[in-house]
This record gives C-alpha cells, sequence and structure tokens, in this order.
C-alpha cells in the first residue's frame, strides 16, 4: 500500500489479511524480493551462499492513524530526495 527505500532499511505499509500470519508475510517478500534482485540486479556478481536480507524485521500494526503512518512514509522519501539534491550541488 505504501513504502519507502532508504540505503539501510525499507519502510512498508501493508494490509494482510488475518488468515495469514505477518512472519510468513514477511519471510515471503524477503524471499520473492531477494530472488528477483539477484537474478535482475546482481546477475554477473556472485552471490551463491551470501544472504540479501538481514534475519531481523520490525512489525507494529497500525490502527486509526494509518494516514499519519502512510504521510510520514511519504515524507522520508521526499527528505531522502532533498538530501541528493543537496550532496549533489
Amino acid at each position: 500500500m505504501e513504502g519507502s527505500l532508504k540505503s539501510d532499511h525499507i519502510q512498508l505499509c501493508l494490509s494482510v489479511p488475518l488468515n495469514f500470519s505477518i512472519a510468513f508475510e514477511i519471510v515471503f517478500l524477503k524471499r520473492k524480493s531477494a530472488v528477483r534482485i539477484r537474478r535482475y540486479l546482481l546477475k554477473y556478481k556472485q552471490t551463491k551462499g551470501k544472504h540479501f536480507w538481514s534475519r531481523g524485521y520490525f512489525v507494529s500494526t497500525v490502527g486509526l492513524d494509518e494516514e499519519a503512518i502512510r504521510k510520514y512514509i511519504r515524507d522520508q522519501m521526499k527528505a531522502e530526495k532533498q538530501q541528493l539534491d543537496l550532496e549533489i550541488e
């Protein structure tokens, strides 16, 4: 639903159906994204036996303040872009 990519972490706001566990969804996302990144971005580099994602993750449920969380994620992307623009100048 919402996400931002930083150099050292990723922030996502997801909607997970009640019949799936959060841990299952995180493992699924990490596994699928690691395969895709290796296949399309790192296809010429040796990656066998190396881990792309760390083992840990942080999850928090969102209630009435979902829009505030989504705004925070969007603002993080804007702040990162502004910082990159300043570094280039």
